[in-house]
């Protein structure tokens, strides 16, 4: 927030801020970075092996591995939700659980999970989708614009 908004706080305001920050504990930057590595590092390994499975046992190439891969990723994800089980991994781990299909796919089972004494319609469905709907409305324009400065670049001759 700028200066030019802040809220004038009065003297007690102040004190009881200094006071706070002063008791604030102070985070471990580094074990925490350590841990999100390590998470991350974890789950693109598994996705690494998942699709090595694919190539090895079932004649996939790497172009074509790569959807059963996120597959499985995606289903494992929404698994470990259901049981309780990621929170506790992503509590831990922090940001290193975000990775983007695993992470994406626990917030989606996580609202649909939260949301379900509502019914299927209203509380899963409609709930599992405010998080899922803005992240593909902003991947389809992504897409939209990276093809059309592709399409530009071509018709230049530059691409």
């Amino acid at each position: 927030m700028s200066n030019k908004k802040k809220k004038k706080l009065t003297p007690t305001q102040q004190e009881y801020q200094a006071f706070a920050k002063a008791r604030e504990p102070k985070r471990p930057v580094l074990t925490n970075v350590l841990r999100a590595f390590l998470v991350g590092g974890l789950i693109c390994l598994v996705g690494q092996g998942i699709q090595d499975i694919f190539i090895w046992n079932f004649d996939f190439t790497e172009k074509t591995a790569g959807g059963p891969t996120a597959a499985v990723l995606i289903l494992l994800s929404v698994i470990l939700t259901s049981l309780g089980i990621y929170d506790h991994i992503a509590q831990w781990a922090g940001a290193g659980t975000a990775v983007p299909v695993t992470g994406f796919a626990n917030s989606i089972a996580s609202a649909a999970i939260e949301h379900r004494t509502e019914g299927l319609v209203l509380g899963v469905g409609g709930n599992m989708f405010k998080l899922a709907g803005s992240v593909i409305v902003f991947g389809v324009f992504a897409a939209f614009i990276v093809a059309l400065i592709k399409t530009s670049l071509k018709a230049l001759g530059v691409g």
